[in-house]
């Protein structure tokens, strides 16, 4: 295959849009799917916050995505997933009436949490996933016009303010599963197992409805109110995955981030979102341009492992990395120093999972930091350009009340996988 036939990673920036506070860019395309940093409620004019509380602040954010979107001549029923990140549970109903100004007959899959802190101490912070239809291979067209697919259950609960699941190309996007019983519209009596049962219920039951098994997920998040509760989540985690006999047999379990929650809509104690491979493409396309196409997962031992998830899954032209803590993988013990020596850690590791697919840190296309002080971003940036020099992932920060072994960041990324993974033999 010659190289102009490839997909090549797109960095896009527009001065309608807020220049980034950090090494990265607004939006990276790749494939089927434009990747955009997480906006914040920035005057692109001033760069400061915009005047205002939380509505006018999540206006601002809507503006900044809309400006970024429009920059790269898409329209925003065009975006696949909003994730919105929220410092006060309480202010979603302010943000929902500006959100619904933007999505007034077409709603994406849809992700709510309240965090602990967001930079420049914003009130609201919210990212957007958009599909790209022509996609990113040089002076090459695509296999048609790629169509949008959005479907809903009366099996899993309902909101008129998102769908369930939205697919693009070869991925089906789900809004983020409460644990709320689809019958009554209400959390499901019990305490986090019974509740983190009900989420995958919920994710289940969407699969079943477009025809989907379980084991195609290839992107776990888990959002949790209490971290201490992952242990009893982990116990009902294991009763879903792997759910066939082909997925045990290859012992399959998908990428996976768990995140600290400082609270969850409806006061749930877990939330968990989910990304899916679609084998069989959004048409139109040829047959064998989309049927078959397998999932690769791998682990390194140069990398840490974790008994309960995989560290890089690909479907078709994406991987996406397990959330990866500054572990050092011999001793599986977080590395001595500060923030700084973590965050190169994660990142090590992050480099370590690529090559050992065949893959460099130029492939990524996406970065979530999690930290457990929003202030240290500085000197996480510090470390940060020294892996990306360039600026060129899309990026998305947030403040955390609590990592997993008490770490000061956390980091997972979606990269390119320009190969794709072929049909089976």
């Amino acid at each position: 295959m010659s190289s102009n036939k490839l997909n090549s990673v797109l960095a896009r920036n527009t001065i309608n849009a807020p220049k980034s506070i950090g090494p990265y860019s607004q939006t990276v395309a790749f494939s089927h799917y434009n990747n955009l940093s997480a906006q914040l409620p920035i005057d692109p004019k001033s760069g400061e916050l915009v005047a205002g509380g939380v509505k006018e602040q999540a206006l601002q954010c809507f503006k900044n995505i809309k400006a970024i979107v429009e920059s790269i001549d898409h329209v925003m029923s065009d975006v696949v997933r909003i994730t919105v990140f929220v410092t006060n549970i309480k202010d979603i109903d302010a943000i929902d009436e500006v959100y619904k100004t933007f999505f007034s007959t077409y709603v994406p899959t849809r992700t709510i949490v309240a965090v602990a802190a967001l930079p420049m101490n914003a009130l609201v912070q919210i990212e957007a996933l958009v599909s790209n239809g022509e996609g990113t291979i040089p002076n090459a067209p695509q296999a048609g016009n790629l169509i949008k697919l959005t479907n809903n259950t009366a099996n899993a609960p309902i909101s008129p303010l998102s769908s369930q699941t939205v697919s693009f190309s070869h991925y089906n996007n789900l809004s983020a599963q409460l644990p709320i019983d689809p019958k009554t519209g209400r959390l499901i009596t019990g305490g986090v197992k019974e509740q983190a049962g009900q989420c995958l219920k919920n994710i289940k039951a969407i699969l079943e409805s477009i025809d989907v098994p379980f084991d195609d997920i290839v992107k776990i998040n888990i959002f949790l109110k209490n971290l201490s509760d992952i242990e009893a989540v982990n116990e009902v985690y294991t009763t879903f995955f792997p759910d066939s006999a082909i997925a045990r047999a290859v012992a399959y379990l998908p990428a996976r981030t768990v995140i600290a929650a400082s609270a969850l809509p409806m006061h749930a104690l877990v939330q968990i979102e989910a990304v899916v491979s679609h084998g069989d493409g959004t048409p139109p396309q040829a047959i064998e341009d989309r049927h078959g196409i397998v999932i690769k997962a791998k682990n390194t031992e140069n990398a840490p492992k974790n008994s309960l998830s995989t560290q890089t899954v690909a479907f078709s032209h994406y991987n996406h990395i397990s959330g990866q803590l500054p572990l050092n993988p011999k001793t599986d013990e977080i590395v001595a120093g500060g923030v700084k020596e973590q965050a190169g850690q994660c990142l090590k590791n992050i480099e370590t999972i690529l090559e050992s697919i065949g893959h460099t840190k130029d492939d990524i296309v996406k970065v979530n930091i999690f930290l457990k002080n929003i202030e240290d971003i500085d000197a996480v940036d510090q470390v940060y350009t020294t892996f990306f020099p360039t600026g060129i992932p899309a990026r998305r920060t947030i403040g955390v009340l609590a990592l997993p072994k008490d770490a000061l960041i956390q980091i997972d990324v979606v990269a390119a996988n320009a190969e794709g993974t072929p049909p089976k033999a």
